[in-house]
């Protein structure tokens, strides 16, 4: 199980497909019983899924105390649900005749603007070596510990992650303080 979250935090493509092929078939099984079409059950699979990466990202998984099978199932028998609590309370369109018009509204989807600060740190982040980027990206934005970054980028310990992740970091800094 430990293997399976460690997996799930570091992202490689191959494990992901691996524990997602896994437990999808059994899911859909489960999730028969709940009356949704194939296409809703295949979509809160895929949520559901997204939602347990996150989760063991995020940390919230280091202390679980059932299986990673089981907790993906939980995720996705609620997230059931809510579909089904929501397709019971829908109306349809013709029955709102006050619905406003939604054409003027801005997109949904649009990417929020970057702050100035955010801007600069987009642009000399990406100046750094493909090494530094992968380091800063999985210890800040993954949240990996220094041992489990040891282990997926094959460095013998982890003082030199260490010492790796500071140059890095002092790198992107002096690349950020330098005037254009």
């Amino acid at each position: 199980m430990k293997e399976e979250l460690l997996t799930l935090k570091k992202g490689d493509n191959r494990s992901l497909e691996k524990i997602y092929t896994e437990y999808r078939i059994s899911f859909l099984q489960f999730a028969k019983k709940y009356n949704l079409d194939d296409d809703s059950l295949i979509d809160v699979y895929q949520d559901a899924f997204i939602a347990l990466r996150e989760h063991a990202i995020e940390g919230k998984l280091n202390h679980l105390k059932s299986s990673v099978k089981t907790y993906l199932f939980s995720i996705g028998k609620y997230m059931i649900y809510d579909r089904l609590r929501k397709k019971n309370n829908t109306v349809s369109y013709e029955d709102h005749s006050d619905f406003k018009d939604m054409s003027d509204t801005p997109e949904i989807f649009e990417e929020p603007e970057l702050t100035p600060e955010q801007q600069l740190l987009r642009k000399h982040f990406s100046a750094l070596g493909k090494r530094c980027q992968e380091m800063l990206t999985l210890f800040y934005y993954r949240g990996l510990t220094i041992d489990e970054i040891t282990e997926t980028l094959g460095y013998e310990n982890k003082n030199v992650v260490k010492s790796q992740k500071s140059r890095c970091l002092k790198s992107l800094k002096e690349l950020i303080k330098t005037p254009i």
